[in-house]
């Protein structure tokens, strides 16, 4: 990835967040990861993400979008969320 990207890194891969969703991993890539914010919690005056559902997907637009779902999970916190989400990415691409 390049050094100037217009994105957040995490771990050498783009992170973007769009509404209560969370685009972890490059579309040029075989796998992406999704995490949708399913509930949040006020802590010291902000909005922290509380539960968080991770999916594992194919970027291919040629496979349907039920069949593009790899592995699916729900975590409590975004720390715990990244982190599962950047190990299931990291095998997945890894995969020969």
């Amino acid at each position: 990835m390049a050094e100037n990207s217009p994105f957040l890194m995490y771990k050498g891969r783009p992170l973007v967040r769009s509404g209560n969703t969370l685009y972890y991993g490059s579309m040029a890539e075989k796998y992406v990861i999704v995490m949708q914010i399913l509930s949040t919690k006020d802590e010291n005056d902000m909005k922290m993400a509380e539960k968080i559902q991770i999916q594992l997907m194919l970027t291919d637009p040629e496979v349907r979008m039920k069949d593009r779902i790899v592995k699916k999970s729900e975590k409590v916190g975004l720390y715990n969320a990244m982190d599962i989400g950047s190990i299931w990415l990291e095998r997945a691409l890894n995969e020969k």
